[in-house]
């Protein structure tokens, strides 16, 4: 396989003198002496004009002749080659892309919208304009199918009710996420001759027909652990209220009314709503 060859043409400032002088010191001479040979020169100068390449910064003209490849120029500026060159240009430019937002499914087989964003440029022109068909639809559709490989792998979401306790979801795990894309699109596009600047997911989110479902469900995850937190310390007032009575010695209570104070220590320090207080004038048990 052929690799990529760095070419500098002659100057074409220089070259646009010469040329110019063979052109229009040729129309010159022969409307000045009536001489057809000067036809000869007017015909190189003109020639000559389709030789000129300009090179822009952070752009490249990949030289062929008769389909053979050349060269690549990368310097920019005004150069000057032969006028049977065919020129291609093919942009040097850091570009990003925005991906259509895919439905996939992720590593639990649940229905995800997933949509990346990519930043990247050509580094091996010769693999850009020969290796692949057309390098920019190679980017998307390699895009794509990277996006669809990387949801399979993860889950959305960490299930630890279920069992599905994953240390990297889609979600959370945004960097380890990242670089996995980066290394999977690095492979897929080196062939095209294009290194990959960066890459991450930039839409996320359960698909319509799951969304709501998915929604309550991590609701009631985040009830279910905002209450274990509450009931722990709850028990460890209580423990802490009942040890520093029986310290101080301020009232002796038996089991029983141990069993009454924790049971209403709990509810107090539990309940979603503030406790009214109860006046009780009798005993325990009435």
């Amino acid at each position: 396989m052929k690799s990529e060859k760095i070419i500098k043409p002659a100057n074409g400032y220089l070259m646009l003198g010469v040329v110019s002088l063979l052109f229009f010191g040729g129309l010159f001479l022969i409307f000045a002496q009536k001489n057809s040979l000067y036809l000869l020169p007017i015909f190189i100068g003109f020639i000559g004009f389709f030789g000129f390449i300009l090179v822009n910064p952070n752009t490249s003209k990949v030289v062929l002749l008769f389909g053979k490849y050349v060269g690549t120029i990368k310097e920019n500026g005004l150069y000057w080659a032969n006028p049977l060159f065919k020129k291609k240009t093919i942009s040097l430019r850091a570009s990003n892309f925005d991906s259509e937002r895919l439905k996939v499914n992720d590593k639990l087989g649940n229905p995800v919208m997933i949509s990346t964003i990519l930043v990247w440029r050509v580094t091996n022109t010769y693999k850009a304009a020969f290796d692949v068909d057309n390098y920019e639809n190679f980017v998307r559709v390699q895009t794509d199918a990277a996006v669809r490989k990387l949801a399979s792998m993860y889950p959305y979401d960490n299930f630890a009710d279920e069992g599905h306790d994953e240390d990297i979801t889609l979600r959370s795990s945004v960097n380890e996420v990242s670089e996995t894309l980066e290394k999977e699109l690095e492979e897929r596009l080196a062939i095209a001759g294009i290194e990959v600047l960066e890459a991450r997911i930039g839409y996320l989110a359960y698909a319509q027909e799951i969304a709501s479902a998915m929604l309550k469900r991590q609701q009631a995850t985040a009830i279910v652990a905002a209450r274990h937190k509450i009931v722990e310390g709850a028990v460890s007032m209580v423990e802490m209220a009942l040890e520093e009575l029986s310290k101080k010695d301020i009232v002796v209570l038996d089991e029983e009314r141990k069993a009454a104070m924790v049971s209403n220590l709990m509810v107090i320090l539990c309940g979603d709503k503030e406790a009214s207080p109860v006046v009780n004038a009798g005993t325990l048990n009435h």
